[in-house]
């Protein structure tokens, strides 16, 4: 792990002040060059691990175009995703709001988990029929608003279902986007030429820009890389499995082929910025929406992984390029989350007329290397069991610490019904400091608890059925349970 400086002390320094490491002589304040509207090309990759990027510093997975946007900008080593799983991350990228005040804390729809010993919270009406409300204003309308043509390409994930097509409220063009082409995962057994569209949605990207290169645009380039179920070229696959250490446990030569595709798009996309003499009026981001499948591939050196709160769930790559703004080779340490980007794009382009209840903040002041940002801590809701997943829970980071509440020991009354870690020395989470700091535990447990009725989180209800015999269903992939209108059987 790379080595970082924050300053970790409780209500001093607060989450928003940790310092930005610069290489070489770049100490020097920033500027903006002089232009009228900034491009921007908003890739997410989709399960993506923090250990999955090559400038991380592990080097089995090779990420040369995802590396060349984090050399030539700022790469962020505690960025986090503001949910644990797709639909969560993807709704705060686009509001701007934290998904516990949406009530979008799951993937949509969701599923039963009848047997267990809470129960999910009621989905909202609005998303059984549309999805992600349509009152919400997105990044894309924000983008349009201001004269921006906007194309989506790829993965969506915030419509009621996946049957997209154009014209249906909640799909993307509902959305604010001018351009669309969705898609998603490939079915289990899928042929494996571009089974995850990878080489589509780079194409459709490209088209995107080529067509739109004499005005400002917002290109949202949305992967299903490297989402289950795991497929690609066998001769792309035989390049892993050939590489030293391919059986690691940290090692996943199947998504190492599928990254590689997928890099290779962003390369692409990359050249094409730069045939059209675009790069230096456009800035570039790589970001994932929530940590990788701990069952397919550890997160070490973080502890868990998708559907969890611990590191490996929410902990992810971000690195951002802007020319003549952020100098190359810029490390920045603050803490960072997905709801900071629709206020981050606000304030780029000047808007005045953001929502009351936007949950993220601006992160301008880090990009231009100015000063942090004005921000306590920030916290997750998860109140869902998944397959993937762990217990449900709820978290809190304030400087160096991170407190995670269990809600099944909490709704059942046990007494301290969490855990504290120092995640700057301790990122595997090993070590629980309640016992050691319990002031300071209670003091961010109350903090977490205050914060959900603040943004008015839905709380999972004690379940009047739960069955202990049946309590674990939700892990029947790996049990051999098969469900029937959602019925374990």
């Amino acid at each position: 792990m790379q080595r970082r400086d924050f300053l970790s002390g409780i209500g001093k320094a607060g989450i928003g002040l940790a310092g930005v490491s610069l290489f070489g002589n770049m100490l020097q304040s920033c500027s903006p060059p002089k232009r009228d509207k900034w491009n921007v090309v908003f890739i997410l990759a989709d399960d993506m691990a923090w250990n999955q990027v090559n400038y991380h510093g592990f080097g089995f997975y090779e990420t040369p175009n995802i590396d060349r946007i984090a050399k030539a900008g700022m790469q962020f080593t505690d960025a986090y995703s503001a949910g644990p799983v797709c639909s969560p991350t993807r709704a705060s990228i686009m509001t701007g709001k934290n998904p516990a005040r949406l009530h979008i804390t799951d993937y949509i729809p969701g599923a039963p988990y009848p047997y267990a010993r809470l129960l999910n919270p009621e989905l909202p009406e609005v998303f059984k029929t549309v999805g992600l409300p349509l009152q919400e204003r997105t990044l894309a309308e924000l983008f349009k608003d201001h004269g921006y043509a906007t194309g989506h390409f790829g993965k969506w994930h915030l419509s009621k279902d996946k049957d997209y097509e154009l014209g249906r409220p909640g799909d993307p063009d509902s959305q604010g986007f001018d351009d669309v082409f969705t898609c998603d995962k490939p079915e289990f057994g899928a042929p494996p030429d571009d089974a995850h569209k990878a080489v589509a949605i780079t194409e459709h990207s490209l088209r995107f820009i080529e067509e739109n290169k004499n005005k400002p645009f917002f290109c949202y380039v949305s992967h299903s890389v490297v989402h289950r179920p795991l497929i690609e070229k066998p001769e792309l696959i035989k390049k892993y499995n050939d590489k030293p250490y391919s059986k690691d446990p940290v090692n996943n030569p199947i998504m190492g082929a599928m990254i590689e595709r997928m890099d290779t798009g962003i390369g692409r996309i990359l050249d094409k910025l730069d045939e059209l003499n675009l790069t230096d009026n456009t800035i570039v981001i790589f970001y994932s929406d929530n940590g990788g499948f701990e069952q397919q591939q550890k997160q070490d050196p973080l502890r868990g992984g998708k559907a969890m709160l611990f590191e490996g769930g929410i902990k992810v790559p971000l690195c951002i390029k802007w020319p003549g703004v952020i100098n190359p080779g810029t490390v920045s340490n603050t803490v960072v989350t997905s709801d900071d980007f629709f206020p981050t794009f606000a304030d780029l382009l000047g808007e005045k007329n953001w929502p009351d209840d936007i949950d993220g903040v601006s992160i301008m002041p880090i990009l231009k290397i100015q000063s942090g940002i004005d921000r306590e801590y920030i916290c997750w809701h998860y109140p869902h069991y998944h397959h993937l997943g762990y217990k449900p829970a709820g978290a809190i980071r304030q400087g160096n610490y991170k407190l995670i509440e269990w809600f099944e020991e909490s709704k059942m009354g046990k007494d301290k019904p969490y855990q504290l870690f120092n995640v700057e020395n301790d990122p595997s989470e090993v070590n629980d400091l309640k016992e050691y700091m319990p002031e300071l535990a209670e003091e961010l447990f109350e903090k977490l608890k205050a914060w959900r009725k603040k943004v008015g989180a839905q709380e999972m209800p004690v379940n009047p059925n739960y069955d202990p015999s049946k309590a674990d269903w939700r892990f029947f992939e790996r049990k051999g349970y098969t469900i029937v209108d959602g019925v374990v059987r």
